[in-house]
């Protein structure tokens, strides 16, 4: 895995987007986090897969389906025991990087996306009852999920928002987090403890476009958001607005490269790990796409380069009449959408 020590050594993140019983009891997380292996993620599926393939759950679901239990609050037990042990697996890396690394998402049930105060609550809830300071909790990047990040920044949760789109959805993101952040320097509570991250999906984004597009614009639409979205990450953390709460120890937002599996079997596996490489960002990365990246990867500082060509690409998008916009919104309900049919297959097993 000298490779995944060679993206860690330019200053990207890579992070497993799979967790499991097994993953942690046969030790293998901590052998992935001792080879480089910087944070884990988990969504609806994610536990699906891991509910109806580890044998290491039958009997505690045989168990809680003998308890007067509702289907969610049989998942959530399962979840939070997982989520918790890979959050003990994982605090010594979280320690030694002063909170930077070692994190682990658990999300909030992605039927709340548009609804701010249910979002609060169940993320708060969650927050509590995980106890463990390097937890994350994933909420959806809709106008709710927004005003509740300002919500939960302020009350010093760390938060995965995920399902962004756009170089405009991170934006908003900026400015959600940096109102939490001046929310909780009004009450004198500390700021440095806290991690936020934006995940940025990637190969939806061609996976939508590319049928409509020419042959020569076909497979890069993401990784030109990608580029475009880090130089202005770039520009917004050099702002005079947020080199004011950096003084007082706020760490920004960091983009995580989500979405990272090729879906089009005609393009390389890992394009959406060795274009997005650079300081100060995550990727996270499914085991089969990291395994492909561990085989045949190469690790280069990648986020930078050909930049006014992305940008470039975007514009002849755009002339074409696409709205990345108006695609970016509709993509974000889609994935709340397929989020929620996970839910619901998952949750059916345990009924």
């Amino acid at each position: 895995m000298a490779v995944i020590s060679e993206v860690n050594q330019l200053g990207q993140q890579i992070w497993l987007d799979n967790l499991s019983r097994s993953l942690i009891q046969s030790g293998e997380l901590a052998r992935m986090l001792d080879a480089g292996i910087s944070g884990v993620t988990s969504n609806p599926a994610i536990f699906q897969k891991a509910f109806a393939g580890d044998p290491l759950y039958s009997e505690d679901i045989a168990r809680l389906k003998q308890q007067t239990l509702s289907p969610k609050q049989r998942y959530e037990l399962l979840a939070v025991a997982d989520v918790q042990a890979a959050c003990d697996v994982c605090l010594p890396l979280y320690q030694q990087s002063k909170g930077r690394a070692g994190l682990v998402s658990l999300e909030v049930a992605p039927n709340l996306a548009d609804d701010t105060s249910a979002t609060i609550t169940e993320a708060l809830r969650l927050w509590q009852t995980l106890n463990r300071p390097n937890a994350m909790i994933k909420i959806p990047a809709t106008d709710s999920g927004l005003a509740a990040l300002t919500k939960l920044v302020a009350q010093g949760v760390n938060v995965n928002l995920t399902l962004l789109f756009s170089k405009d959805q991170v934006q908003k993101a900026y400015q959600a987090h940096v109102a939490g952040i001046r929310q909780r320097l009004a009450q004198n509570l500390p700021v440095d403890c806290i991690q936020v991250v934006a995940s940025f999906f990637l190969s939806r984004i061609d996976n939508a476009l590319d049928t409509i597009l020419p042959a020569v614009l076909q497979g890069k639409t993401a990784v030109a958001l990608a580029k475009t979205a880090y130089a202005e990450w770039q520009e917004f953390i050099q702002s005079r607005e947020f080199k004011n709460l950096s003084v007082q120890q706020a760490a920004p937002v960091r983009l995580l490269w989500a979405s990272t599996a090729t879906k089009n079997p005609h393009y390389s596996d890992v394009v959406y790990i060795e274009n997005v490489i650079g300081q100060d960002t995550i990727n996270t990365i499914p085991a089969h796409t990291l395994n492909a990246f561990i085989d045949h990867g190469t690790a280069a500082a990648t986020i930078s380069e050909h930049l006014a060509q992305a940008k470039s690409s975007l514009i002849e998008i755009e002339k074409l009449g696409i709205n990345l916009e108006s695609l970016a919104t509709r993509l974000q309900q889609e994935g709340i959408q397929q989020f929620i049919d996970a839910f619901d297959t998952l949750l059916q097993p345990l009924n």
